[in-house]
């Protein structure tokens, strides 16, 4: 409500217009009305656009990382995806989902509480089908899932909560650990209907097929961690002291890559019939001298020029030369 003058406020306005002390156009106006944004106590935002954000980086490395275990799982390409992150209520999280289906109920210390991890029936069905020797092609009607069906991907989703630890361990060292595991999302009963949560959605392409798999984080989970889900402080470029450690992290995860090397001594060309002849003790002549330097090549691309000789019983190259120079920018 607008705010109302006196009666001698109002003789004070009319004696400064008429004395010209105040100028029509200095009177006050009525301030703009204050935009008001709706806000539903039932479904609280609590997730702030930093902390969505951040969750989306978490989970599309996670993402690649899942990729690359169930790929090798089902000996099989399969590509993982992130779809969406928003912030819903439990309850809305429950009603989504299908029944049945795989709740895996996990912890993750030093987060709080419990996490979920829901596989798609679909999703469930097909990996099963490929671990037990079918092609993972086909129609799957939707049935209760057995004893031996329940082992089996419970096995499979242990693998893929473990990759929890390398998706986080930028923001946080993690422990994922699970607790159990539930067919019928109406049983569980771990969060209040309107708690609200983090629900991170994937799409999985297998065998030219489409299924899902949903992460539901819960609020109080990540409550006390908040502060390490903002960008700025992930990724703090001045504070030298993080600099360091994020370069000594990355040279780290580097030093562990191997790479092959290959010394290349020469080549020539020979006739399949000669080449059938081959014996032990038998010299093949080759294009190099033996005093001119050999290729070295690391994953089958030419980098370094060497000499050839022998250290101690094994044998061995000596560097002499770098082919590329370009390399030593990247030394």
């Amino acid at each position: 409500m607008a705010e109302v003058l006196s009666q001698n406020e109002i003789d004070a306005l009319l004696s400064a217009l008429s004395s010209g002390e105040l100028k029509p156009e200095e009177l006050p106006k009525d301030e703009e009305k204050q935009k008001v944004k709706p806000y539903d106590f039932k479904s609280p935002q609590k997730f702030s656009k930093e902390h969505i954000r951040t969750l989306e980086l978490i989970h599309d490395n996670y993402s690649r990382i899942i990729s690359n275990y169930l790929t090798a799982q089902v000996r099989s390409n399969v590509k993982v995806k992130i779809e969406s992150v928003e912030q819903i209520t439990y309850e809305e999280f429950i009603h989504s989902i299908a029944n049945p289906t795989v709740l895996t109920i996990f912890k993750m210390p030093p987060l709080n509480g419990s996490i979920l991890f829901e596989t798609n029936p679909q999703f469930v069905f097909q990996i099963i089908d490929v671990l037990l020797g079918g092609t993972g092609t086909g129609k799957y009607k939707m049935r209760e899932f057995t004893d031996i069906d329940k082992n089996i991907i419970k096995h499979v989703n242990k693998g893929l909560i473990s990759s929890m630890k390398l998706a986080w361990e930028d923001v946080l060292e993690v422990q994922p650990e699970i607790e159990g595991l539930e067919t019928n999302p109406a049983l569980n009963q771990t969060l209040a209907p309107t708690e609200p949560v983090a629900l991170i959605t994937f799409s999985v392409e297998m065998n030219k097929s489409n299924t899902f798999i949903n992460i539901c984080i819960p609020y109080l989970s990540i409550e006390k961690v908040l502060d390490r889900l903002v960008v700025q402080y992930w990724f703090q470029e001045n504070d030298e002291v993080v600099l360091k450690e994020s370069r000594e992290k990355l040279k780290n995860r580097l030093n562990i890559v191997n790479v092959s090397l290959t010394a290349v001594l020469g080549s020539t060309n020979i006739t399949i019939d000669d080449f059938l002849k081959l014996s032990v003790g038998d010299v093949v002549t080759l294009d190099n001298k033996s005093t001119s330097p050999v290729e070295l090549k690391v994953e089958d691309k030419a980098y370094y020029y060497g000499k050839p000789g022998v250290i101690g019983k094994n044998l061995g190259v000596q560097i002499i030369d770098i082919i590329d120079k370009e390399v030593e920018n990247y030394e």
